[in-house]
């Protein structure tokens, strides 16, 4: 290559628009002058509109003057993401059926993607887990290499129990499949928590011990992820891939109070949070 023609493209690169970054180290979406590389880099949740739905994890109004940016403060600024939140201090499964139908009402479907982040507080007021189906015995047709027939067998459905933490995952994510069929339905598992005191009628142990119906947090954690595959919906393990567990002392920092409050992240945890969706969200289409 002539050094005439090296001068000629060089000036053409430094004129040519840059494919810029986010905050949280995400390109940006892509555009035809950035090329098929850039493009195959572009977050599938960039300039997204989503419906976020949960509890005091999501709520805005939740500790807003210390900790006045939430995780999907970042994932906004981050991915030019447009969010519609519902989350409700204190709120536990049994509410996401109605902020699901808030969701529908006052956006319809304008909305690309839900996600569900709660669970802490059906822990902490001893919902019984409960179970996935019920179970009772019928009668089918089918063909087993033969004639068609009658055959009697046992048959499972899923208990719709709002009394149960399961039951009240299997109603919520019914609820949402129906009134989102063709979107992207993300459910987050409730992260590790800690000692917090937000009263005098308000004293939440830490994760080490039982809650008033005998079952470890562990064990709720558990069922959030179970519900991946009973209602074909990602779950993405934040209690793991966060990387935050306030009762180690050490990562305390990343809590709103060590005195206090080892339960809501603080904002260098909410950035943490953040940046752990952003992550894990790039594996998820938007239809």
């Amino acid at each position: 290559m002539n050094k005439k023609a090296l001068i000629i493209i060089t000036a053409l690169l430094g004129m040519a628009p840059a494919c810029g970054q986010t905050g949280g180290g995400i390109r940006q979406a892509c555009t035809p002058e950035c090329g098929a590389q850039a493009c195959a880099a572009a977050h599938p949740w960039q300039g997204k509109r989503v419906g976020f739905l949960g509890d005091s994890m999501t709520d805005p109004g939740n500790n807003s003057k210390d900790v006045p940016k939430k995780y999907w403060n970042y994932l906004q600024e981050w991915l030019g993401l447009t969010p519609y939140v519902y989350g409700v201090s204190g709120r536990q499964w049994d509410d996401i059926p109605r902020q699901a139908g808030r969701l529908k009402a006052e956006h319809g479907d304008s909305v690309d993607a839900v996600t569900v982040f709660i669970g802490t507080n059906d822990f902490n007021a001893g919902v019984p887990l409960g179970r996935w189906y019920d179970e009772a015995e019928g009668t089918v047709e089918a063909a087993v290499h033969g004639e068609k027939k009658a055959y009697r067998r046992m048959r499972r459905t899923p208990a719709m129990d709002e009394g149960t933490f399961r039951g009240r995952m299997n109603i919520g994510i019914k609820r949402l499949k129906e009134l989102f069929p063709d979107k992207q339905i993300v459910l987050f598992t409730p992260i590790h928590r800690a000692r917090a005191e937000f009263g005098p009628t308000n004293l939440q142990p830490d994760e080490s011990w039982q809650n008033l119906c005998g079952e470890y947090f562990s064990a709720y954690v558990d069922a959030v992820n179970e519900a991946a595959n009973v209602w074909g919906v990602p779950v993405i393990d934040l209690n793991s891939v966060c990387g935050m567990n306030p009762m180690v002392e050490a990562q305390q920092p990343y809590f709103r109070d060590p005195a206090t409050d080892l339960l809501h992240p603080s904002d260098k945890g909410q950035r943490r949070l953040a940046l752990t969706m952003v992550r894990q969200l790039m594996a998820l289409p938007v239809f």
